[in-house]
């Protein structure tokens, strides 16, 4: 017979929307159940951004080597020796950071007395599911529940994954680098890969069927990344549409009819993700659909009621800090709190090289809602820091959008190493409703790269001083 729980909330799915609404709820003395088939942390912590940036960050400190190696020297700095590199004791250590993190959100989930159960949900109706375990079998119901079920990988037709076609999953545990790589699809999850595996000394190429990469990001923040694939030998083939792979080639056609057979010891498919809605039973519990997502209100509140839905599940932005914010709104609702879910802007940051960062309206968005605007930069070649880091010469700059009649900012843009670390401030000043005027008036340190924002907003005004 199996075994029966009650709860007051139960989540399925323990990735940042999930485990962050488990732990809100628990601070707010509500009783958590929370499910989870695969490690806590997710996509995001498990198989994605965090694995991701580490593989990234170790490619970036090889290639310096490598080329301070080549050149007898850098900065003052000589090698006597090329470097070699072990991907499989890479890989251990990108392992052992996301072990790191996996703990901490197991123990923090224990510490908050969230009742955590490792096995795979499948609901028979809205409240009910029944959980296989290794252990075997349990059932729960629940007053709330909260789908937190995250999004997979797409595959394309014809080229299921395995063997050699891999996702970004199989792609960050690979235990030897493969002599070329084909990256299939220009976002910004081929691109950060792929640029990786570059560094790292693969022979990569990127096929893509828009006639652009990086098409959420306007031509300008491109550039800088165009400019870097061409350096380093990373042909992009651009509307192109893949046919297939066969013996170590990867076929394609292009919009004017050319063929292409792409030498590819690997392909690394990367067209999208999808909301992972199949196999746990969303059927059952009679919830009303947006086209792929499950359709939620500015509460993530479902068409069922006390079913809530957060993350990849409900759409664009797939964003771990959309799903934790979600998260954390849903449990306060639960709790009682009046809360809905309504930013000003969500950062949207591309980690290749060099970086982006996107928050609010772009300068064609403004143009598009036929707001007048002013739009000013700063180039980073003025940047004091940037240039102590050799970050300045690769055309990067920060961009200000602000509404034209009262100088509010609308949106802002950045590429250039390290411009991630902006975001924070870019989304801050856009949420507190700042103007150019608040911006110039804050005192940056000096030397930082934020001094560009600083000054971006002085060229607003019509006075720059660094420029």
């Amino acid at each position: 017979m199996s075994e029966h729980i009650k709860t007051r909330l139960l989540v399925v799915g323990g990735g940042p929307g999930g485990y962050v609404t488990a732990l809100r709820a628990a601070q707010l003395g509500v009783p958590v159940t929370l499910v989870e088939a695969d490690r806590l942390g997710g996509t995001c912590l498990i198989r994605g951004c965090i694995p991701s940036k580490a593989m990234i960050h170790a490619a970036e400190k090889f290639t310096n080597v490598r080329e301070a190696a080549k050149q007898g020297g850098t900065l003052g700095i000589s090698l006597s020796a090329p470097p070699t590199l072990n991907l499989a004791e890479t890989v251990k250590w990108k392992d052992g950071v996301v072990n790191r993190l996996n703990e901490g959100v197991a123990g923090l989930l224990k510490r908050a007395k969230v009742q955590v159960i490792a096995g795979w949900a499948n609901f028979v109706d809205a409240k009910s599911c029944v959980v296989q375990t290794s252990g075997g079998q349990l059932s729960i119901t629940a007053e709330h529940v909260v789908l937190a079920t995250g999004s997979e990988p797409v595959a394309l037709p014809g080229l299921p994954f395995g063997g050699p076609i891999i996702s970004s999953t199989e792609a960050l545990s690979l235990q030897s680098l493969p002599k070329s790589l084909a990256v299939i699809g220009a976002g910004y999850i081929g691109l950060e890969l792929g640029s990786a595996f570059r560094k790292l000394g693969v022979d990569v190429t990127v096929v893509e069927a828009q006639d652009r990469i990086l098409p959420l990001y306007d031509s300008a923040l491109v550039k800088p990344v165009a400019r870097w694939l061409e350096k380093n030998g990373v042909p992009v083939h651009l509307g192109a549409s893949v046919i297939g792979f066969e013996a170590g080639a990867l076929f394609a056609k292009t919009q004017d009819g050319r063929s292409l057979a792409l030498k590819a010891e690997q392909v690394l498919v990367t067209v999208g993700r999808r909301p992972r809605t199949e196999g746990w039973g969303l059927e059952n519990m009679g919830i009303d659909m947006s086209g792929r997502f499950v359709h939620v209100d500015d509460q993530c509140r479902t068409s069922m009621r006390n079913v809530w839905a957060i993350g990849d599940l409900v759409g664009e932005p797939m964003l771990e800090h959309k799903a934790a914010a979600q998260g954390e709104m849903v449990a306060e609702l639960i709790a009682g709190h009046r809360r809905r879910f309504d930013p000003v802007a969500i950062p949207a940051v591309c980690f290749t090289e060099p970086e982006i960062i996107s928050v609010g309206l772009s300068p064609g968005d403004a143009g598009a809602g036929d707001i007048e605007v002013i739009t000013s930069q700063f180039p980073f070649a003025a940047n004091g820091r940037a240039l102590s880091m050799e970050a300045g010469e690769a055309g990067g700059f920060v961009r200000i959008v602000a509404r034209k009649h009262d100088r509010r900012l609308l949106g802002i843009q950045a590429v250039g190493a390290h411009v991630s670390e902006l975001s924070g401030e870019f989304a801050l000043a856009l949420e507190m409703g700042a103007t150019l005027e608040d911006v110039a008036g804050v005192i940056h340190a000096h030397p930082t790269l934020s001094e560009a924002f600083f000054e971006a907003s002085l060229a607003g005004l019509g006075h720059a001083l660094h420029v």
